[in-house]
């Protein structure tokens, strides 16, 4: 369902001429079939939500190097494919409900310290896929264990 709407997606920026929209939509069109070459399988809306949770996650790191090198134009461009980007992705959980639900996680699987952090990991990826940044998750999961 969310490739054909990608696809489609793809259709509509050809016909309104969008070059810059088009561009990035290509490029994740690419990474899907990519993988789907890769690994011999047609990609479910799940997993397109991870080849988009990685692009982002690689946008956001290209941004920081751009702006540490004083390259403003290329961070923007960035910048911009991250919008379009997460046009594709479920609605981003607040700082509430992220911490609700670690706080759940670490409560139903008994964990009490870091050695723990990858069971808490394993049950809260699937649920925030594409939802919340997993390296700020991380971070919040280290300093509920680390008390």
């Amino acid at each position: 369902m969310l490739k054909q709407r990608i696809q489609d997606d793809m259709k509509s920026a050809m016909k309104g001429g969008d070059k810059a929209r088009l561009g990035v939509i290509r490029l994740l069109m690419a990474a899907i079939k990519q993988r789907e070459v890769d690994e011999r399988v047609e990609l479910d809306d799940e997993q397109i939500l991870a080849v988009l949770d990685k692009m982002v996650k690689q946008r956001r790191d290209s941004i920081s190097q751009y702006e540490q090198a004083g390259r403003a134009e290329l961070a923007e461009q960035e910048a911009f494919e991250i919008t379009v980007l997460q046009d594709y992705l479920p609605e981003a959980l607040s700082e509430d409900e992220i911490s609700n639900m670690i706080s759940e996680v670490i409560q139903a699987t008994g964990a009490t310290s870091l050695r723990d952090m990858g069971k808490v990991m394993g049950q809260l990826k699937p649920k925030m896929q594409g939802r919340a940044d997993m390296g700020a998750v991380s971070a919040l999961i280290k300093q509920k264990l680390g008390n």
